[in-house]
């Protein structure tokens, strides 16, 4: 597993279904307006992952520094 690929399971990914679209909608908090879909859960899943991989590849090659990812607290 590449650095890149291990560094995206650090941000996170908010899934919620679209009526409207009749897909599920894949958001990263750390990178605002940035979506993508998929057909299925699986699909969304593995398409944000996709999409993590691209914006960190992205921000790296325009030396843009990376958002901090957020860290789920409990109290």
């Amino acid at each position: 597993m590449s650095s890149t690929q291990k560094q995206h399971l650090h941000y996170s990914m908010i899934i919620q279904w679209s009526d409207e679209d009749q897909a599920f909608i894949v958001s990263i908090p750390e990178f605002p307006g940035n979506l993508t879909h998929g057909d299925t859960y699986e699909e969304a899943v593995k398409q944000g992952e996709d999409l993590i991989e691209s914006l960190i590849m992205w921000a790296q090659q325009d030396g843009i520094p990376l958002p901090e990812p957020q860290v789920f607290a409990t109290h």
